[in-house]
């Protein structure tokens, strides 16, 4: 067991392929010196509030590296600074009172009160920072044999000051399994989601295409709440719903980031002590429809990553594997964060806490939900450069 940590209180159109760029091509860009131009890192590790509605990010508890200068001093834009002001309005301590708030319902096995539960707590808390929530609802059996039952996943959706017809979709699945708590796999990413949720739920922030916060159920049965949502909704994707309304049900996918296990970056074999090189893990699938625009989604995690994150960097590799994001990636671009590789890592032991009754909260150290945290720094940093998001 690691040390106590104190809990806290409690589609549309696709571009023609001639015009695609390879992703092999892209493969060579994707060294450890990627960058955007306009783009720099951040001059300091600690955020400072800087307007009204930012908290300061709490100190991080290890600062393994110095990122300062990371890209070469290349100075930031107008848009850059207002993306990293954005960005420090995430706070460490919310993100991990989210994820003790998850515990408390045990590991939320799919079927089960304690899921159900947890589904209303997740509902209450984007109702809470003003958003309006919806439901989809689906059937499941384990087995053919098996008589069928409904099950819920909830989402909300920040829409679209300009463009509202159009979205990327964050998101992380809420069930678990393991007899545990659960609390990295998935209350680190569902956690992750919630938190970028309330950052951009502001009353000074805008965006200017829609931002959907999707909690996938079944995830842990085979994708099934994710699978569910795209045959649901896919189709009804730019659709103006009642004409004239201004009002999109079902906004036309841009992107799909998922969030799956983001703590645990132990090496492999395991070590007691999290990892000199630990990391967060960006992936798309290279056997996709949308391997090269899946790239490119990636990409641009990379490089918001450089630019945002405080602590901790990020890798691509093209492995996507058994995530909600699966669902997706023929349709639209889709991409997975992870703490380790799913197929080479985490499908080979990397995490001696996955599915066991050993993921708990208590398990992980400040410096593995810094991790966590910093992949919330990275993909707030990405979606608000690709959706425009802004303050007042």
């Amino acid at each position: 067991m690691r040390r106590s940590i104190a809990r806290p209180s409690a589609t549309g159109p696709r571009p023609d392929r001639a015009s695609r760029p390879s992703v092999f091509l892209l493969a060579a860009l994707l060294g450890p010196t990627t960058l955007v131009p306009g783009v720099a890192a951040p001059e300091a590790v600690h955020a400072q509030p800087t307007g009204e509605g930012e908290r300061r990010v709490s100190d991080p508890p290890v600062l393994r590296r110095n990122l300062r200068n990371v890209l070469g001093g290349v100075p930031m834009t107008a848009a850059d600074s207002m993306h990293q002001r954005i960005v420090r309005r995430l706070d460490f301590d919310s993100y991990k009172e989210l994820v003790y708030g998850l515990t408390r319902f045990g590991d939320r096995e799919q079927g089960t009160p304690r899921n159900e539960a947890a589904n209303d707590w997740i509902e209450e808390r984007l109702r809470s920072w003003g958003y309006e929530t919806e439901r989809v609802h689906y059937m499941f059996a384990r087995r053919i044999s098996d008589p069928r039952e409904p099950r819920e996943q909830v989402f909300a959706t920040k829409v679209g000051a300009t463009r509202p017809g159009e979205m990327y979709i964050l998101s992380a699945h809420m069930d678990g399994r393991g007899g545990g708590e659960a609390a990295n796999d998935d209350g680190s990413g569902t956690a992750l989601v919630l938190e970028i949720a309330r950052v951009l739920a502001a009353a000074d922030v805008l965006s200017d295409v829609s931002i959907r916060f999707a909690l996938w159920n079944n995830e842990e049965t085979g994708l099934n709440g994710a699978r569910a949502y795209v045959e649901q909704r896919a189709e009804l994707q730019g659709i103006e719903e009642p004409a004239g309304s201004g009002r999109y049900p079902e906004p036309r996918w841009l992107g799909m980031i998922q969030h799956d296990m983001m703590m645990w970056d132990h090496g492999n074999p395991v070590t007691h002590a999290q990892a000199l090189d630990a990391d967060v893990d960006v992936e798309f699938q290279l056997n996709s429809v949308m391997a090269e625009e899946s790239a490119l989604l990636g990409l641009a995690l990379i490089n918001a990553n450089r630019m945002h994150a405080t602590d901790y960097p990020a890798v691509l590799s093209n492995a996507m594997s058994n995530t909600d994001s699966t669902p997706f990636m023929d349709l639209v671009a889709a991409v997975s964060l992870r703490e380790n590789r799913r197929l080479y890592e985490t499908g080979n032991r990397a995490n001696p806490h996955w599915h066991q009754t050993t993921d708990l909260y208590e398990t992980f150290s400040d410096a593995d939900y810094m991790l966590g945290f910093n992949a919330a720094q990275t993909t707030l940093g990405a979606v608000a450069r690709l959706a425009g998001i802004r303050i007042r």
